[in-house]
């Protein structure tokens, strides 16, 4: 059990420490055959990727993760051994915050649906929101971008490799630590790019009323990327500006804020409206779209 948890699975209700007297919730869902497969990811797998859903956005929001509770709901002749696979990989992902699962529910569905609701301890700071962004302000990216999209694309024309951009769509390599360390530098807004990087940034332009502007050329494609772009007739720009799930963080800061390593300058918020590249309009896609 993770060090703010003072009362784990058991009984009614899991007890678990606030001690800045706030609680950071969010709360994602996993839909077989919309959000993974089975026949392309383990029950481990699932569970990486169901948690580090949460996770990155509680990180997103400046705060550390303390907990996570799962409600499953699975099909009658889904195997028992898959169930504890799925709890294998979510307690590992949270594991690597220092955070635990500490409870939830379980249920019998026709559609194998997971859903967790992850709680975060802010420290004593304030949230980190969408709608902070001032014209001037730096946009920077923590973690790795555009692989699991890669991934995805990979999978779905029926391959296996390269292996680094099919492990990182099965598990997300998040950059927790950065969340809160955003936080303490003064970030503005922040969000986890989770459903495109031009789509998210998206809300934190609408959020804030500004407009933001991505420099593509700070972006290098990664051997493996640019050789399975070329086998598969793919932009790689286009896995790295409109993918999801690698759950990198992108956050906004002032101009004299001395960014460490693990924020790289991608852009700059400017007055206006709307998400532009290179100073101009994109006309690729942006990002997944949850109702298409």
């Amino acid at each position: 059990m993770g060090p703010t948890t003072l009362l784990g699975p058991g009984d009614d209700a899991a007890v678990v420490a606030a001690p800045d007297g706030r609680v950071a919730v969010s709360t994602d869902v996993l839909v077989d055959g919309r959000h993974f497969r089975r026949d392309w990811c383990s029950a481990a797998d699932v569970g990486h990727r169901a948690a580090a859903a949460n996770l990155a956005d509680i990180a997103a929001m400046g705060a550390t993760p303390t907990a996570l509770l799962v409600a499953l709901c699975m099909p009658a002749e889904l195997e028992t051994s898959w169930a504890e696979g799925l709890a294998d990989g979510l307690a590992a992902e949270a594991a690597t915050v220092g955070a635990s699962v500490v409870g939830g529910d379980m249920s019998a569905s026709p559609t194998l649906t997971i859903a967790v609701t992850a709680l975060g301890d802010l420290g004593g700071r304030a949230p980190v929101v969408r709608s902070g962004a001032r014209p001037g302000d730096v946009l920077a990216l923590a973690g790795r971008i555009g692989y699991a999209a890669a991934g995805l694309t990979v999978l779905t024309r029926g391959f296996r490799t390269p292996r680094l951009l099919v492990e990182a769509y099965r598990r997300p390599q998040v950059p927790y630590a950065a969340g809160p360390q955003a936080a303490v530098l003064g970030a503005t807004a922040m969000i986890d790019v989770s459903d495109g990087l031009l789509a998210d940034l998206g809300h934190v332009a609408k959020a804030s009323g500004v407009a933001i502007d991505v420099r593509r050329d700070v972006f290098e494609v990664p051997r493996q990327m640019a050789d399975a772009a070329r086998a598969l007739g793919v932009d790689p720009y286009t896995w790295i500006l409109a993918g999801g799930e690698d759950h990198a963080l992108a956050a906004t800061f002032p101009p004299e804020v001395a960014l460490p390593p693990e924020w790289r300058p991608i852009g700059l918020v400017t007055a206006g409206a709307g998400v532009t590249v290179d100073g101009g309009a994109y006309d690729g896609p942006r990002g997944w779209d949850h109702f298409r």
